[in-house]
C-alpha cells in the first residue's frame, strides 16, 4: 500500500470523522485562539485530488521534488499527500532557514516548484534567482478567512475533487528529510511510501493507539517527529489530530485539554519550558493517557510532571533515518523514563564498540538498528552514496549515538559520539555532566561543550542558562558538580548565557555554542 492508497481507504472507511483540527494560536498572552479549519477524512482526500490536478498544472509530475517551506498548516498536509498522489516527492523544509541554507537544500534535492506563505516570498525568491531548476514559487495563504486570489488556498477550488491515480509502488521515495549539518552539509534521508506506514504502524501498535485517540501536534511538520510519530499513527489507526500553528508552553495544556487530547509528543526542551509556567491545578484535568518524550529529563523533572499534569510518559529513542523509533518503554509493564526502553515494532538493536564487535555487557557502545532500507529503515542518503555505505552495513544502520544496555534489556542513552569529550584521556559524556548540572535548582537548561585544551586534551565547560529570578555563582555550581562527579568529569568553567540556540524541535545546537566560545576564546584553567 502507498500513501494515497492509504488515504482513499481511510476516507472510505471513515468518511465524515473529523481527521485534522486546525488552530492558528494568537501571539496576544491571554488572547484565546479560535479554530479555524476541522478536515474530514473524506474533506482530506478530495482536497488532496483537488491539489494533484493544481500541482500537474504546475507541471509537476511522478518523481519530481516540491518543496514545502511552510509553518503547521491545513495545505502542509494536503500538498504532502498531493505530492505522494502524483508519485512526485516532498522535501519540506523550516521556515526560519536562511538564504544559503535554502539554495543548497533547493538545489541539492533538485525542487522544482516551492510552496510558501507570503512573508517568505523573498526569501524563495532570492533562492529562485540563484538556482536554474527552481521554475516556480507559489504563495500559500494558510490563516485568511479569505485568501488572496492568487495563493494556493483560493486557486485549488478551481479544480476538481476527481480522483487522481497515483503510480507510485510502496519502494518509491515520497519524500527527502534532510537532517541537521553541523560539521559537514545536511544529508538527504530518502523516505519511501512503504517507510511512512512503517514508523506509523510502529508507534500505532505500541502505543495501541485507536479511533478513539486524538494526537496533540504543536512539534513542526517539517520534522520526521511530526510526520513520522503522530500524523502516520493517526492515519493508519482512523484517529485523528489536532495540530497548532506552533509550540506554546503557556498554552500548552489549556489547548490539549479543550481539543480533548489523548495522546502528544514532545522534547526535553519544550517540557522543561512547559514545567516553567506558573502551576494550575485546572491542567491535572487532562486526557493524556501517554506523552511520547525523547531526550533526557532529570529525575526532579520527571517527578514533578506527574505531580503537576498526572500525563504518563513513555521515552523512546528514534532518528529521521529510522524511520520508527527502534526503543521505547513500554506501554504496559514497567516503564524506567530515565532510560530509552526496550527494541519494539519488531526492530533489532545491538551496541558495538570501536572494533565493531559486540559491546561489553553493561558498557556503551554505538546504537546499530537492523531493518530493510527503504522499509523499516531509510533506504539510503539522496545523492550521497558514500554517506549512506558509512551508515548503512550489512543491513545494519549505525547511528552515531552510544547507550548502555541494563540487565533487564533497557537501553540508557548516553550521547551522540561526537559529543564525546576526551579529558585527560578519558572519554566523558557531555550529556552525563549535563544532567548533573541539571539537577541544581538554579539551572534552567544547560550545554556541556569540550574546548581545546593544551594539557588535558580538552576542556569541559558548561553552558548554562539560570530560571528567572535564581542565582548561582560558578564557584559554588562547579562545586555542587564535583561532589557528584569524579573530578575529570566535573566542568571546569561555566559560562552563564540569557539562552541558548536551538532547532525548531528544541535540540540544543551545540556547534553554534562551540563556535562562540572558540571566537570569545573561553579557556578553563586545567585541574
Amino acid at each position: 500500500m502507498n500513501l494515497s492508497q492509504l488515504l482513499a481507504d481511510r476516507a472510505a472507511r471513515h468518511g465524515d470523522k473529523a481527521f485534522l483540527l486546525f488552530e492558528r494560536q494568537p501571539l496576544e498572552a491571554g488572547s484565546k485562539g479560535s479554530l479555524r479549519r476541522v478536515l474530514s477524512y473524506r474533506d482530506l482526500d478530495a482536497q488532496v485530488n483537488r491539489a494533484c490536478h493544481f500541482l500537474a498544472d504546475q507541471g509537476l509530475g511522478q518523481g519530481d521534488v516540491v518543496n514545502l517551506h511552510l509553518p503547521n498548516c491545513p495545505a502542509f498536509v494536503i500538498l504532502w499527500f498531493a505530492a505522494a498522489r502524483l508519485g512526485a516527492v516532498m522535501m519540506p523544509t523550516n521556515v526560519l532557514a536562511s538564504v544559503d541554507e535554502l539554495v543548497y537544500l533547493l538545489g541539492h534535492s533538485h525542487s522544482k516548484i516551492a510552496l510558501t506563505t507570503a512573508e517568505h516570498l523573498a526569501t524563495l525568491g532570492e533562492c529562485q534567482r540563484q538556482l536554474d531548476q527552481l521554475r516556480q514559487v507559489i504563495a500559500c495563504d494558510p490563516y485568511a478567512s479569505e485568501p488572496a486570489a492568487d495563493a494556493f488556498e483560493a486557486r485549488l477550488v478551481q479544480y476538481p475533487d476527481s480522483p487522481w491515480p497515483c503510480p507510485a509502488d510502496d519502494t518509491d521515495m515520497a519524500a527527502i528529510m534532510y537532517t541537521s549539518g553541523t560539521t559537514s552539509k545536511p544529508k538527504g534521508v530518502m523516505v519511501t511510501h512503504a517507510n511512512y506506514l512503517a514508523a506509523g504502524r510502529t508507534v500505532a501498535d505500541a502505543i495501541e493507539l485507536g479511533e478513539q485517540d486524538r494526537q496533540f501536534v504543536v512539534l513542526p511538520l517539517f520534522h520526521g517527529n511530526a510526520q513520522y510519530y503522530s500524523t502516520m499513527s493517526a492515519l493508519l489507526a482512523g484517529a485523528s489530530v489536532a495540530l497548532m500553528d506552533r509550540f506554546s508552553a503557556s498554552r500548552y495544556f489549556d489547548r490539549c485539554i479543550e481539543y480533548g487530547c489523548t495522546v502528544a509528543s514532545l522534547f526535553a526542551a519544550p517540557m522543561r519550558m512547559i514545567l516553567a509556567q506558573p502551576e494550575q491545578p485546572e491542567h491535572r484535568d487532562n486526557g493524556l493517557r501517554v506523552v511520547l518524550f525523547a531526550q533526557n529529563l532529570t529525575p526532579q523533572q520527571l517527578e514533578q510532571w506527574e505531580r503537576r499534569f498526572g500525563a504518563p510518559l513513555c521515552q523512546l529513542w528514534g532518528m529521521t533515518e529510522t524511520m520508527g523509533p527502534p526503543l521505547m518503554n513500554p506501554l504496559r509493564g514497567e516503564r524506567r523514563n530515565w532510560t530509552v526502553g526496550k527494541p519494539i515494532g519488531g526492530y533489532e538493536v545491538a551496541l558495538v564498540d570501536e572494533t565493531g564487535a559486540t559491546a561489553a555487557q553493561g558498557r556503551a557502545g554505538e546504537i546499530t538498528v537492523k531493518g530493510i532500507p527503504g522499509e523499516t529503515i531509510m533506504s539510503g542518503y539522496f545523492r550521497n552514496p558514500q554517506a549512506t555505505r558509512d551508515t548503512i552495513r550489512d543491513g545494519w544502520l549505525y547511528t552515531g549515538d552510544s547507550a548502555i544496555r541494563d540487565d533487564d534489556g533497557y537501553f540508557r542513552f548516553v550521547d551522540r559520539n561526537k559529543d564525546m569529550i576526551k579529558r585527560s584521556g578519558e572519554n566523558v559524556s557531555a550529556g552525563e555532566v549535563e544532567n548533573v548540572v541539571l539537577q541544581h535548582p538554579a539551572v534552567f537548561e544547560c550545554a556541556v561543550i569540550g574546548l581545546p585544551d593544551a594539557l588535558r586534551d580538552e576542556a569541559i565547560v558548561a553552558v548554562v542558562v539560570l530560571h528567572r529570578g535564581r542565582e548561582v555563582s560558578e564557584a559554588e555550581l562547579i562545586g555542587f558538580c564535583s561532589g557528584k562527579l569524579a573530578s575529570f568529569r566535573a566542568p571546569q568553567r561555566i559560562v552563564f548565557e540569557e539562552s541558548l540556540p536551538k532547532t525548531s524541535v528544541g535540540k540544543i545546537q551545540k556547534h553554534l555554542i562551540r563556535d562562540a566560545l572558540m571566537r570569545n576564546a573561553v579557556s578553563a584553567p586545567s585541574r
